[in-house]
C-alpha cells in the first residue's frame, strides 16, 4: 500500500425505511354493462383495477363501482389512488372479494351503494354484507402484513337517523358510519374526504363533495346523544353530514368524526394515527433486529431511534409529548454487584431468549371538538 497520509475507506450503510400511504381506497361493487357496446376491457368479478381517473372508472366498471370510486375522487383533497373490485351482479360473494382486497395496500375499504339495513346487517347465515366489512377490516388489521391495517366507511339508509342498527359486530372502531340524505353515496364520499387528510387531522367540519340536506337538531340529537354545556361530544358511533349556516356558501360537512364505537378508540383519527405510528415503529425499528445488541450501548442507541421516530411528531404538534421506558436499561445500569438474584435472572433471560420489552407512552394532542365558552358582561 502506498505512503497515504489520510486514508479514507467509504462504508456506505444507507437504510430507507418503507413508507405507508394513507388514503388509498379500495370500492368493492356492481357493475352494470350496456348492452351495445360494452367496453372490451371492462372490470372483471374477483379482479382488482387500480384507477387515478373517474373517467376511466366510469367507463370500465359503470354503475354502482365506477359511480362510487368516481365520487370518491370528487373530492377535495382526495385520494390519489383507488382499487375497484367488482362482483357479481345476480349472487355477489361479498366475503370472496373482500378476501381478494385484504392483500392489497389499502387503508379505507368501500362497498358501493350499500346502506346498512337487516339484509346487509344481518348477523346470520349468510352474514349480511357490511358484517363482512366490519369482520374484514377487523380481522386483516389484526393478523395481516405490515401496513395492512384499514378502516371501512359505510352509510345508514337515506334519511335514517336512527343509530341503533350499529351494534355487535358492526360497532367497531374500525368501522365509520354516516347519515345522509342524499341520493348519491355518502360512503363513498366520506371514504374519499377521510382519504384526503393525513391520519391525525380530525375529520370534524372537513368538506364533503355531495348533495345532502341537512338533519334536524332533533335528528342530529338522536344520532349523537345528547349533550351538556361542560361535556364533550356525546357520540352514538354514527356520524351525519350537516350544512352549518354560520360557515359561508352551503356547503356539506361532517356533522363529527366518530368511529364504530363510542367506547373504544372514539375518533377517526386517533385509530388513523395509531396505524400511522404502529407502522413507523416497524418500518424504522426492523434495521435494529439481528443488528443491535442487549447491553447499555445497544439499548440507549434504540432510544434514541425511537426518539428520532417520535420527536417529529412532537414538534409537528401532533404529540404533546412521549416517554420510552426499558426496563432491562434500569437493570444493566446497576452495579452488577448490587443485582439481586431476580434481577441477575431477568437479565439473562432477556440474553438468553433474545428478547427486550420497551414501553412507549405518548400524549396525542387531539384536535378541539367543542368550545364552551362563559361570555360574562359587567
Amino acid at each position: 500500500m502506498p505512503v497515504r497520509y489520510i486514508r479514507v475507506n467509504p462504508v456506505v450503510d444507507l437504510f430507507a425505511p418503507a413508507v405507508r400511504a394513507f388514503g388509498n381506497i379500495a370500492v368493492v361493487g356492481k357493475v352494470a354493462l350496456p348492452q351495445q357496446s360494452p367496453p372490451t376491457d371492462a372490470a372483471v368479478v374477483g379482479i382488482p383495477i387500480d384507477f387515478t381517473d373517474p373517467a376511466e372508472a366510469r367507463r370500465r366498471a359503470p354503475g354502482d363501482l365506477g359511480e362510487a370510486v368516481a365520487l370518491a375522487f370528487a373530492q377535495s383533497p382526495g385520494p390519489s389512488l383507488v382499487t375497484a373490485v367488482r362482483v357479481d351482479e345476480k349472487t355477489p360473494d361479498w366475503k370472496a372479494a373482500l378476501d381478494t382486497v385484504a392483500g392489497l395496500d389499502v387503508q379505507l375499504v368501500v362497498l358501493a351503494n350499500t346502506p346498512l339495513n337487516a339484509t346487509t346487517g344481518a348477523t346470520g347465515t349468510p352474514e349480511g354484507a357490511l358484517v363482512s366489512l366490519a369482520r374484514h377490516v377487523a380481522s386483516v388489521s389484526e393478523t395481516g402484513g405490515d401496513g395492512k391495517q384499514r378502516m371501512g366507511v359505510a352509510m345508514l339508509p337515506k334519511n335514517s337517523a336512527d343509530p341503533a342498527p350499529v351494534t355487535g359486530t358492526l360497532a367497531h372502531e374500525r368501522m365509520v358510519y354516516i347519515a345522509h340524505r342524499s341520493d348519491q353515496d355518502a360512503a363513498a364520499a366520506v371514504a374519499g374526504t377521510i382519504a384526503g387528510y393525513e391520519p391525525h387531522i380530525s375529520l370534524l367540519l372537513k368538506p364533503v363533495n355531495i348533495t345532502s340536506a341537512s338533519f334536524s337538531q332533533a335528528e342530529i340529537e338522536a344520532l349523537n346523544g345528547s349533550e351538556t354545556f361542560d361535556s364533550g361530544p356525546a357520540g352514538r358511533g354514527v356520524n351525519w353530514l350537516t350544512s352549518p349556516s354560520i360557515i359561508p356558501g352551503n356547503g356539506v360537512y361532517m356533522g363529527e368524526g366518530y368511529t364504530g364505537n363510542p367506547a373504544g378508540k372514539k375518533f377517526i383519527d386517533i385509530m388513523r394515527k395509531v396505524d400511522d405510528i404502529t407502522f413507523q415503529l416497524n418500518a424504522q425499528l426492523i434495521k435494529t433486529v439481528g443488528n443491535v445488541r442487549i447491553s447499555r450501548s445497544g439499548l440507549r442507541a434504540l432510544i434514541a431511534q425511537l426518539e428520532a421516530i417520535l420527536g417529529p411528531e412532537v414538534q409537528s404538534d401532533v404529540l404533546n409529548g412521549f416517554e420510552v421506558v426499558v426496563p432491562l436499561l434500569a437493570l444493566l445500569d446497576k452495579d452488577p454487584a448490587a443485582l439481586t438474584a431476580a434481577e441477575a435472572a431477568r437479565i439473562h433471560d432477556a440474553e438468553a431468549q433474545r428478547v427486550v420489552q420497551v414501553m412507549v407512552a405518548i400524549q396525542y394532542a387531539g384536535a378541539i371538538h367543542r368550545l364552551s365558552i362563559t361570555l360574562k358582561f359587567d
